[in-house]
């Protein structure tokens, strides 16, 4: 069974209901210390941790005395405006004495829906990570709209387990898994321990109960099972309200573990090589080598370019004899492409006459 053991690179996703006060609309500050101990604890042994954290609303509407009505949608980007801020550094103040630094990354549907910003939003994340940041996620809600809106944050983790190809994704939730009927109204209602496959049974067995601070319920959750598993992450759904979730959870916390039959690696290969290419390069006898060897697509390495295509768009790639090596995603748009084909990293900047990428197309975003 999927567990935190062994986990190198994890998301966890935070309720609402379980960061900020019901009543009192304050944070509860003395769970979220213990938190801060789980993460520091799994960034000692190796694993990367990034938190998508609900609670900027419910704290803002605190402060602005808006109470628990629902708000209109000016009040609720009013609310994360104030709420954000005291967010961001109630987590830098938890993480700190650790030696942990955070991050504060805000986005929309619309980061990921458009692959420009996808890519844009994957590299930044990456550079966090490579610097032993928390990048502290939350959608923007002083600025989304409907139509631009994850508008639950089960969904957006499993979207950031996604673009950062994590391994583990962890819900703590107001629920300790996944049932086969409300637990609250079903005196039979049964909770699963693992859930391979997300079949018709087990989506007609999911409700909307949801706490007042908090809008996703079960259907929301297989949703997010569905993306994350589907790209080789293994999820979780525990409850969370206990100090130290994340080491009680790993110590047998009951949860229920949706499984993955890809690592995440595999899987995100197998996305790239099934996307309809909208353009080629073609490269040299060394550059194709590199490639066998797990390296990335440097400039010097190509001969040739054609098609029309933007950054972030999948693109052939062709040896020398034109047979196909693979596909990836680009990282510059064809006419950048073209402009520095056989041309040295170097020589990136003077040729364009801005700073670029090392590689044309990243080892981790080709498929060979």
């Amino acid at each position: 069974m999927a567990a935190l053991t062994g986990a190198r690179r994890l998301v966890v996703k935070i309720g609402s209901a379980l960061l900020v006060d019901r009543d009192s609309g304050a944070l509860r500050a003395d769970w979220l210390d213990t938190l801060a101990g789980d993460v520091a604890r799994l960034k000692r042994r190796g694993c990367d941790v990034i938190l998508v954290s609900s609670g900027s609303i419910a704290l803002g509407r605190g402060v602005l005395g808006l109470g628990l009505a629902d708000l209109k949608l000016e009040q609720s980007q009013a609310a994360a405006a104030v709420g954000q801020i005291r967010l961001a550094r109630a987590y830098e103040q938890v993480l700190a004495p650790h030696g942990i630094t955070t991050a504060q990354v805000l986005v929309t549907l619309e980061d990921s829906a458009d692959r420009r910003r996808y890519l844009n939003s994957r590299a930044t994340l990456e550079t966090l990570l490579s610097l032993g940041v928390v990048p502290i996620v939350n959608e923007n809600d002083t600025v989304a709209t409907d139509e631009i809106r994850y508008g639950d944050n089960d969904r957006l983790a499993a979207q950031v387990a996604v673009t950062v190809g994590a391994d583990r994704l962890v819900l703590l939730s107001d629920v300790d898994g996944f049932y086969s009927g409300n637990p609250n109204t079903d005196p039979n209602a049964r909770r699963f321990d693992r859930i391979d496959a997300i079949t018709p049974e087990i989506e007609a067995m999911a409700g909307d109960a949801g706490s007042g601070l908090s809008k996703g319920g079960m259907k929301t959750k297989l949703m997010a099972a569905r993306l994350a598993t589907g790209a080789g992450c293994a999820m979780a759904i525990t409850e969370g309200s206990r100090d130290n979730p994340l080491t009680t959870l790993e110590n047998g916390a009951p949860a229920t573990w949706f499984t993955a039959q890809l690592d995440p690696q595999a899987a995100r290969k197998r996305w790239i090589a099934a996307m309809k290419p909208r353009g080629e390069i073609a490269v040299d006898a060394g550059a194709t080598q590199a490639l066998f060897r797990g390296n990335s697509l440097l400039p010097a390495g190509v001969t040739g370019v054609s098609g029309s295509f933007g950054r972030g768009d999948p693109v052939v790639i062709v040896g020398p004899d034109g047979a196909r090596l693979g596909q990836g995603l680009t990282r510059y748009t064809a006419a950048e492409a073209h402009a520095i084909r056989g041309r040295k990293s170097a020589e990136i900047e003077p040729t364009l006459g801005y700073p670029g990428r090392a590689a044309l197309i990243h080892r981790d975003d080709m498929a060979i």
